[in-house]
């Protein structure tokens, strides 16, 4: 322990690195349904996860063809953000379009 400049003692707190957990991941997924557009669901994983046309494109035919396709793997916290988000832009446009949250196990 060394002392600061006011005199006081200082402690320093040290955590073996085995002893440090990463934080659980939750995947992000979304639901096909029969009234959301192709095109709704590309810009979506454009804009609020961030991807290329071609993986959105790939992400979206997911969707469509396997009734659900993940967005992306978040923590808990980021991932209810964007499902939140997901939700008002659907319901904005006057899509149904379901996105929820899944442990990664």
């Amino acid at each position: 322990m060394g002392k600061n400049q006011s005199g006081h003692q200082e402690e320093t707190l040290t955590r073996k690195k085995d002893e440090l957990q990463e934080p659980p991941l939750f995947k992000v997924l979304l639901h096909n349904d029969d009234y959301t557009t192709m095109d709704f669901v590309v810009m979506v994983l454009e804009t609020v996860f961030g991807k290329d046309t071609a993986e959105a494109t790939r992400i979206m035919l997911n969707v469509h063809q396997q009734g659900h396709g993940v967005a992306g793997v978040f923590t808990r916290e980021i991932g209810e953000t964007k499902v939140a988000t997901v939700h008002r832009l659907a319901r904005k446009n006057q899509f149904p379009l379901k996105c929820s949250l899944e442990k990664v196990s």
